[in-house]
């Protein structure tokens, strides 16, 4: 099980087993911290009565350490894993686990109580599932490791494979496999000798989040960013701690550049960035990047993709996303974790900023529908929204084309379909999950399947604020299950350790904390960071139209990619599974491929089921 995720750990293979007790724990090392011996895993507690395995880093603990001092702990190295192993034992696992600062997945084995903990960090920055096998219970950082075991059964979960072609990847706990889960981002699970299980929360996002709003005071727009800037300065100078070369992914956007700068500000030398780069006009930051990179006086290192750099990838993501998932942006972050990982072996990265700081455009659109939906008529909605669907797409595009740069929507036609559905709706928390839909109607694309629904949809959120409803349910949606998954899944394919400092659990609460104000001014959202950017980096370097990290799949599709495509969109590979609805497929292919529509979303998900089935060859 450890062999097949060796590229997660290259640098070293133990496994601890105790047959009596019926357990095995196996491990794959990458080296970051104390690269001795002291440092291996499995690791037995200097009492011997726990042994641990963990995934990821730790970032306060010599802190901790110190705080165990005058316990008569005998330190055998440096290393955060025998820090939280000692802290386990002294102060109990939760008591820790709430202690931690740091991306972590834990398995604790307490050799006394005959009790395994699995322990997942509060944001879901690392992976962890857990599966049944017959009488065994199974757990690993990637589904590969649950397929070695002779026990593993492989049956293909339905429902959430349902879910899965509205978003693009699966939600929440669910798992493509039936009988396996995802912990719980925050979550602590106990299982016993008998094994039964039991589940704990050490931390839960939308309480964070109720008690930041329900905390909020009055607070000048110099504090927040004065806090906001020393908070930040703190989460970035800790996660540059290593005992290996270490740089930073810089996309030009205004999360990476904060973080970049303020990695240069309390560097001595020149902090290494990486940036990869695109010919086709409206996908390329890459000079961006290159001017912020200048100013700091950056190392940098750029990479211009070509498509067949796409080409070479996309035969692999169907492996190294054991999961089916359809972020087309997993190939420029494959490829800028490869390009980093040829110099560095930690990269910091920007992500959580357009979560926490209410960044993505998105937003601004659901602001409007949200007031849309309380204050006009579902009669007039429904009229309007059949006046916007019947204009035709090529009609929005030439409108689209016709406005300013700055003011031009990104696949404006589609964009106005998918708000001409919305209209519909009756709230904006079912409106966003119509919003951020792929595949809109999961059950009509894959006949007979219901879909799986995550509770977040239908729960008692703190705020009536449309923009803050929606930062909530991607904090514990989009956040771990697309975002940090695909950062974890493309750096760990290469042996890349990715850190992410704007999802320190402190940042995270303090973001709660700042008055609407300090996010969201006129429409556009991280004032705040803004502001923090602003005190290292000129405003003319970063303030301009947000673009997301993406790739022209549109293009690609009818081009270099269209024969991969049509092989497996044919209706032999179709009906190999049975599982599409072949005659809606085919049509979605064949309108892309004639120009009538711009389908690259929905054709991407389908594109990566297929491949995904085709790798992995579930039970149905």
């Amino acid at each position: 099980m450890a062999d097949r995720i060796a590229h997660r750990g290259p640098d070293d293979a133990q496994a601890w087993t105790d047959e009596v007790a019926g357990i095995g724990l196996g491990f794959r090392r990458l080296a970051i911290v104390d690269l001795t011996e002291a440092g291996r895993q499995p690791m037995v507690s200097a009492s011997g009565r726990t042994v641990i395995i963990y995934n990821g880093e730790v970032y306060n603990a010599e802190e901790l350490r110190r705080d165990l001092a005058g316990r008569g702990i005998a330190w055998r190295g440096h290393s955060d894993t025998e820090v939280i192993l000692e802290a386990c034992e002294a102060w109990g696992v939760k008591a820790t686990a709430e202690r931690l600062i740091g991306m972590f997945a834990i398995a604790l084995w307490s050799r006394e109580d005959r009790q395994l903990s699995l322990v997942r960090d509060r944001l879901g920055i690392k992976p962890l599932y857990v599966a049944s096998a017959g009488s065994a219970v199974l757990f690993a950082s990637e589904l590969k490791a649950l397929a070695a075991h002779p026990a593993w059964a492989g049956r293909l979960d339905r429902g959430a494979m349902a879910a899965y072609l509205r978003f693009g990847y699966v939600p929440g706990t669910s798992c493509i496999y039936a009988g396996a889960e995802k912990l719980r981002p925050g979550t602590i699970l106990r299982i016993d000798s008998t094994g039964a299980r039991r589940t704990e929360a050490f931390w839960d996002a939308v309480a964070v989040a109720r008690d930041g709003i329900a905390e909020r005071r009055a607070m000048s727009n110099a504090d927040a960013v004065e806090r906001l800037d020393a908070l930040l300065r703190d989460a970035v100078a800790r996660r540059m701690i290593a005992d290996v070369p270490l740089g930073a992914f810089l996309s030009g956007g205004i999360d990476s550049s904060t973080v970049v700068a303020l990695m240069q500000a309390q560097s001595a030398r020149p902090v290494r960035t990486f940036t990869i780069g695109f010919r086709e006009e409206g996908y390329d930051e890459a000079g961006h990047a290159r001017a912020i990179a200048r100013h700091l006086g950056t190392d940098h290192t750029e990479l211009v993709v070509e498509p067949q750099h796409a080409l070479d990838v996309v035969p692999r993501l169907a492996d190294m996303y054991d999961e089916p998932f359809a972020d087309s942006s997993q190939i420029p972050t494959f490829l800028v974790s490869a390009l980093a990982r040829r110099h560095v072996t930690v990269s910091l990265s920007g992500d959580g900023g357009d979560e926490l700081f209410a960044g993505y455009t998105r937003y601004a659109l659901g602001d409007r529908i949200g007031r849309v939906l309380a204050d006009v008529p579902a009669p007039l909605r429904r009229a309007g929204a059949c006046a916007l669907a019947a204009v035709p797409a090529g009609a929005w595009n030439a409108v689209a084309r016709a406005m300013p740069a700055r003011m031009r929507p990104w696949l404006p036609a589609d964009r106005v379909r998918k708000l001409a559905a919305i209209l519909g709706e009756s709230g904006i928390d079912t409106a966003y999950r119509r919003l951020v839909s792929l595949v809109p109607d999961p059950e009509a694309m894959a006949p007979g399947v219901t879909e799986s629904v995550d509770g977040i949809w239908s729960a008692d959120l703190p705020t009536d604020d449309p923009v803050e409803r929606m930062q909530i349910i991607d904090l514990v949606t989009y956040l771990p299950e697309d975002i940090l998954a695909k950062v974890d899944r493309a750096s760990m394919s290469v042996s890349l350790e990715a850190r992410v400092p704007l999802l320190d659990h402190r940042v995270v609460a303090l973001s709660w904390a700042l008055p609407p104000g300090a996010k969201r001014r006129r429409g556009k959202g991280k004032w705040a960071l803004r502001q923090v950017l602003a005190r290292y980096v000129p405003e003319a370097l970063f303030e301009r139209p947000k673009m997301g990290f993406g790739v022209p799949i549109d293009a690609w599709l009818r081009g270099p990619l269209r024969d991969w495509a049509e092989d497996l969109l044919s209706p032999a590979s179709l009906r190999a599974h049975g599982l599409l609805a072949e005659a809606q497929v085919r049509t979605l292919w064949e309108s892309h491929l004639d120009g009538s529509r711009n389908a690259q979303y929905p054709l991407w998900t389908i594109l990566m089921l297929q491949a995904w089935m085709h790798r992995w060859q579930p039970t149905a």
